[in-house]
Order: structure tokens, then C-alpha cells, then sequence
């Protein structure tokens, strides 16, 4: 992406009770740019969010969202961003007509009539317009929640685990639009735990426990780690990945379906330890690419958790 920075941040540091949630996050979007936001729970991407968007003040740091001040002009920057949380938020005794008409009076959107006819067709609403969202399934709330964050036409739209307990076909759905609205220049930051959704992202960064400890785009993060994968296929898959436990270069073990991956960072030492594992147990192993969940959990292994019991603030 060459677009302009519509984020673009510094050292930003939250701290509560002296532990730092966030802890000097550097980040920076262009627009029309859909960049996925990844981590453990608790490992501060809403808060970072919240700092951004204008809704929380950071304790260090600075930057600009949209050309504005995060620090000083906040209330500027809330008009022009559109926040979808994970939890919906709408009421649930309005109908999706309703809440799009109570979204667009807050934002004084005129003609305002007009504004919910629009939003209605563009996301699919309208044939259930007169529906009450506390009938809506999860993949239709989640609809009617981005419907409500892009209404008033926004610059950037941040996600905060949007698909959250959404089945896979409303998933698709969804993004499916986040790259439409991304294509007409709408800039996207989005928080998941979905390695299929974070591989839809065009450049993803990894905090974990308030650090930024990976960014680029996947295969650029896939690579930056190193790792090494052989996949084992037949035999006794649970004998063998006892004994590949503690075996050298061995650092992950995960099974898949039928077969085992396992994961390490020297690709001679790990192919030793595997055929040594699998000698006389009619299995076979083939080394194979290094996928982005198993990245994930090196890097969540490897983040030292500063809110973990015996850990100084």
C-alpha cells in the first residue's frame, strides 16, 4: 500500500495499577488498507483501539488518526471513524429500521430518511427493515452493527473481533464487504482471533501482552519466524507425539485430522527427532510449510506475560 497514513502512532502506553496494557506500540494503516490486529486475550488490542479512535488517552505516546491529534483532537477524530465492537451493541427493541434512524440522528446525517434507505440496501437489510434486532441471528446483528459503523460514511472503520460467534458462511459474508468497502478507499483496522480472517488482512501486526512482537504481511510473518514444520502421516499418532515430546528442536506438537504437525526452528535437528519418533512405527514424515496459527503460539509462548502472577509492575 502507497496511500497517505491515516494512522499513524508512536509509543503509545497505557498502564493500570503501574502494569503497562499497552506498551510503547508503534502502528501505522495507509488507506484503503485492511490490516488485521492479532494477540492473546488480554494482550491490549482493544485498549490500543480505544487510544486511537479517541476514546481513551494514552499515558505516552502520540500520533495522528485521519490528520488529527490523537491527544488533542479527539472528538474530531470520533466524528469520522466508524467503531464496531464485539459485543453488539444496538437495541434489541428497536427494529434494524429504528436503530440505523437513532444512529443517524446522532450523527444530525440529513436528509436523515435517505441515509437509512441507502444503508438498508447497501448491506442487505431492507427486506428486513421492520424485523426487531433481538430476533436477528448472530450473522444478521453483526450486519446490522457494521451497517450502523459505516452509515454516517467513514474514513477508517475499526473492528474489535466483529465475527466473534458468527457461523462461517456470515463470516465470508462479512469480509466479503470489508474488502468492498476497503476497495472504495475505506481504511480498516481489525482485531481477530481467526487465522483465515487475519490471512484476508493485507498486513497483520501480533501484540502480546502489550508489545508489538510481529507485523508484515503473512508470508513476511510466516518467514520473520523461522519455524519449520514436518508433517507426519500413519501409525499410532498419540504414541507418537509422546515420544517427540522433550525429543531436540521439537517445539511444537499439534494434531491435524489425521496427521501430526511438528514444529521447530532447525530444520536438520527437527527431521532427526521425527524419524528417530516414527523408526519401526510404519509412519511416514515430508516437511511442509509453516502455518500461521503455529506462529501465533511461538509468539504467545514466547511474549513474557507481565500480568502473570510474581511478575513487578
Amino acid at each position: 500500500m502507497t496511500g497517505e497514513p491515516v494512522v499513524d502512532v508512536k509509543g503509545l502506553t497505557k498502564r493500570y495499577n503501574g502494569r503497562a496494557v499497552v506498551d510503547h506500540v508503534d502502528l501505522t494503516v495507509r488507506q484503503g488498507e485492511i490490516v488485521g490486529f492479532l494477540g492473546p486475550n488480554g494482550s491490549g488490542k482493544t485498549t490500543t483501539i480505544r487510544m486511537i479512535c479517541g476514546l481513551l488517552k494514552p499515558d505516552e505516546g502520540s500520533g495522528t488518526c485521519l490528520g488529527y491529534d490523537i491527544l488533542t483532537d479527539a472528538d474530531r477524530i470520533k466524528l469520522q471513524v466508524g467503531y464496531m465492537t464485539q459485543r453488539f451493541s444496538l437495541y434489541e427493541d428497536l427494529t434494524i429500521a429504528e436503530n440505523l434512524d437513532f444512529v443517524a440522528r446522532l450523527y444530525a446525517l440529513k436528509p436523515r430518511a435517505k441515509y437509512v434507505s441507502d444503508t438498508l440496501a447497501r448491506l442487505g437489510l431492507t427486506d428486513r427493515k421492520d424485523q426487531l434486532a433481538g430476533t436477528l441471528s448472530g450473522g444478521w446483528k453483526q450486519r446490522l452493527a457494521l451497517a450502523a459503523s459505516v452509515m454516517h460514511q467513514p474514513k477508517l472503520l475499526l473492528l474489535d473481533e466483529p465475527t466473534a460467534g458468527v457461523d462461517p458462511k456470515a463470516r465470508r459474508e462479512f469480509w466479503d464487504e470489508i474488502h468492498e468497502l476497503a476497495g472504495g478507499g475505506l481504511t480498516v483496522l481489525v482485531s481477530t482471533h481467526y487465522m483465515d480472517e487475519a490471512e484476508r488482512c493485507h498486513r497483520i501486526v501480533y501484540i502480546a501482552y502489550g508489545k508489538v512482537v510481529a507485523r508484515g504481511t503473512v508470508p513476511e510473518v510466516i518467514a520473520q519466524s523461522g519455524l519449520h514444520t514436518v508433517v507426519v502421516t500413519g501409525g499410532d499418532e498419540a504414541a507418537i507425539a509422546r515420544k517427540l515430546k522433550g525429543l531436540p528442536g521439537v517445539e511444537q506438537i499439534a494434531p491435524f485430522g489425521n496427521t501430526l504437525h511438528v514444529v521447530g526452528l532447525d530444520p536438520k535437528v527437527l527431521r532427526a527427532s521425527v524419524d528417530q519418533a516414527i523408526a519401526g512405527t510404519g509412519a511416514h514424515a515430508a516437511d511442509d510449510q509453516t502455518i500461521l496459527e503455529d506462529v501465533f503460539i511461538r509468539l504467545m509462548d514466547a511474549a513474557p506475560d507481565n500480568f502473570a502472577a510474581g511478575t513487578k509492575p
